[in-house]
């Protein structure tokens, strides 16, 4: 199913390699603020944003991004 979420996205060398759904904006750019100061890694990149994504349902009831189908 599609559906419009808030994402926080990590790139590493200009590749998206993980996304995570967040509940605001706001919380996004925290989590995003948190992770640029604990991670130091170099050609990273963090990301927050609305996309339009494929939804995957967990079996403990969650929802996680299966995958980002275009940016908003």
């Amino acid at each position: 199913m599609l559906q419009a979420v808030i994402a926080l996205c990590l790139f590493i060398n200009g590749q998206l390699v993980e996304h995570r759904i967040q509940d605001s904006i706001s919380d996004c750019l925290k989590h995003k603020r948190e992770a640029e100061r604990n991670i130091s890694m170099d050609n990273k990149r963090f990301m927050c944003g609305e996309v339009e994504a494929e939804m995957e349902y967990n079996s403990d009831g969650s929802t996680t991004i299966g995958k980002i189908i275009k940016a908003k």
